[in-house]
């Protein structure tokens, strides 16, 4: 994903879900731990191309 796939998506958000995923971001903790779901697991898989 590249910076203006980024943009775009934080663009599309409300600001109200931007302001949760910068906090999640800015949470290492937090990161972790959405990232380590196995709907961000699957997520990532099929984004990475391994299906």
């Amino acid at each position: 994903m590249d910076k203006n796939s980024v943009d775009k998506l934080f663009g599309s958000l409300s600001e109200e879900d931007r302001k949760r995923v910068e906090s999640i971001l800015a949470d290492r903790k937090k990161t972790e731990q959405v990232l380590n779901t196995p709907q961000a697991q699957e997520l990532m898989k099929k984004l990475m191309g391994d299906k």
